[in-house]
């Protein structure tokens, strides 16, 4: 397994500001909503979610990010084998910032199957904001359309051995995290290195906060037509560039 050097310094801060937050997620309408989360997100509907918002009022931002964290860490934790090292706590928003700012900036893979993991993963949650951007260093890297469609039936594609497994791996992070097939995991192992396969980890949870986002019904698309371009800057922020990649 990947050693813990490889989780950011942000991924313990993470941890840190979640057990630092005083919010109560015990009410059952909270924790349908919780449960919904983890299992598939996509399937929360307006009524769960004006019921879980009448349940927590003002806090709801704040419930989310924890329901987040508390859904994906120990998926990390599962997957790799490693906890969050020991940091100070603080406010989690910005800590969750900085953590998505700190993936970005991870190099080990190449920019097309970071995008390939990127695009199942919004795929996968079904948050429509996500699924309508591309990435302008996998496109520069060689992708168009026809790459991006195959995240949809990667297994059976003319994609590399080593971006399927990524992928493979990133279905497993979303669904199975906590039983790994021996297959997926085998070929991670042969086709990534360590970094590799540590990235693509981090990238899924990274990508998962779109859950945020698509919980509360705010992940709706800036673009009726065609898809957003958009680069991630040498400090991991994401600049939307323009409407139309053609």
């Amino acid at each position: 397994m990947p050693p813990p050097s490889t989780l950011p310094d942000s991924f313990g801060a993470v941890a840190a500001a979640r057990r630092a937050l005083d919010v109560d997620l015990s009410d059952p309408r909270v924790v349908a909503f919780a449960e919904q989360f983890a299992a598939d997100v996509s399937v929360i509907d307006d009524q769960m979610r004006s019921a879980f918002l009448e349940a927590i009022g003002p806090a709801a931002f704040e419930a989310v990010q924890a329901i987040y964290v508390d859904d994906f860490w120990p998926r990390v934790s599962a997957v790799l084998g490693v906890e969050p090292r020991t940091a100070e706590s603080g406010q989690l928003w910005p800590a969750l910032e900085e953590f998505m700012r700190e993936v970005a900036r991870l190099d080990a893979l190449d920019p097309v199957t970071t995008e390939l993991v990127r695009l199942r993963g919004a795929r996968q949650h079904d948050c429509r904001v996500c699924r309508s951007r591309r990435s302008i260093a996998a496109i520069e890297h060689g992708a168009d359309e026809a790459t991006f469609d195959a995240v949809d039936r990667y297994a059976d594609s003319d994609l590399p051995d080593a971006a399927k497994a990524a992928l493979a791996l990133t279905d497993a992070i979303i669904w199975t995290p906590y039983a790994v097939p021996a297959d997926v995991l085998a070929a991670a192992r042969a086709h990534l290195t360590e970094d590799q396969l540590a990235e693509v980890v981090l990238d899924v949870t990274r990508n998962a906060a779109n859950k945020i986002a698509v919980a509360l019904g705010a992940d709706a698309a800036t673009v009726s037509d065609g898809v957003e371009l958009f680069r991630t800057d040498e400090n991991g922020n994401l600049t939307v560039v323009t409407a139309d990649p053609r």
